[in-house]
């Protein structure tokens, strides 16, 4: 589980590095990259969340 909360931690930190650059440089390549970081964390966070659930509800025989 801290290996989860690690990688959401440095995924909003490049999200928010990347928002910066953009604002710095105003080149709309940091501004796609953090979007795209921003869409594969939401995809990968749904993915955890189902596969929680899945663990929670399914009844595993022995």
């Amino acid at each position: 589980m801290w290996l989860l909360r690690l990688l959401a931690v440095i995924l909003v930190v490049a999200v928010g590095a990347g928002l910066l650059i953009y604002a710095i440089t105003g080149k709309r390549q940091y501004l796609a990259f953090s979007w795209r970081l921003f869409q594969y964390g939401i995809v990968f966070a749904l993915i955890v969340f189902a596969l929680m659930i899945i663990e929670r509800v399914a009844i595993i025989p022995l």
